[in-house]
């Protein structure tokens, strides 16, 4: 087997950094999702949607993920947390 080159090397090292940066992002993302469904009251879990919506720009500005994904899941939470109020106030 042949050796590889310094060339291959240099991009094996940025594809595992760039894979851990682009993880952390993913992991605040999911975990802000976590909160929100297990939030109790609205008042909180209009706060984590303000937090959630900040991350997911941000990951879709950095193209960590593609931003139609993003402006889906911010509908998709959005919906969540303004079910939560309407059944609240009923």
């Amino acid at each position: 087997m042949s050796k590889k080159s310094l060339s291959v090397k240099k991009r094996e090292r940025q594809n595992r950094k760039r894979r851990l940066h682009n993880l952390k992002y993913k992991k605040w993302i999911k975990a802000l999702m976590k909160k929100i469904k297990k939030a109790a009251d609205v008042a909180e879990k209009k706060k984590l949607l303000n937090e959630l919506y900040e991350a997911l720009d941000k990951a879709a500005k950095r193209n960590i993920i593609h931003r139609n994904k993003a402006a889906r899941l911010k509908s998709k939470y959005a919906k969540l947390v303004n079910s939560h109020e309407t059944a609240n106030k009923a």
